[in-house]
């Protein structure tokens, strides 16, 4: 019978350490993309509870945008944000096709 085993000096194949690290980096790897994921995760239902608070309160949306404004402006930045509703952006998409259509000769409809 045997009640006791001792292994000294045990020296690995430079194949079987390259393998056991490429493991290793593996499982390191696999773990940092699930933490990842969970932080996306959390952050997109987060975005999701914002959206709704802001969807109740449209007066909201409107303080954040200035607050990231004072924020951006406190850093001193060189780079100069300017947020604004996105009716604005529509409606100068629509004046742009006006002005196309005028410009082409087309009429309006």
């Amino acid at each position: 019978m045997v009640s006791r085993v001792q292994m000294r000096n045990v020296e690995l194949p430079p194949s079987m350490q390259r393998a056991m690290a490429q493991e290793a980096e593996a499982v390191r790897e696999k773990k940092a993309r699930i933490i990842k994921a969970d932080a996306e995760l959390e952050a997109a239902y987060k975005l999701n509870e914002a959206a709704e608070v802001v969807m109740k309160n449209p007066a909201a949306l409107e303080l954040r945008r200035m607050q990231m404004i004072t924020e951006v402006g406190a850093e001193q930045n060189t780079t100069t944000i300017v947020m604004m509703p996105s009716e604005f952006v529509s409606a100068a998409r629509g004046l742009a096709d006006i002005g196309d259509a005028f410009k082409n000769g087309k009429s309006l409809p």
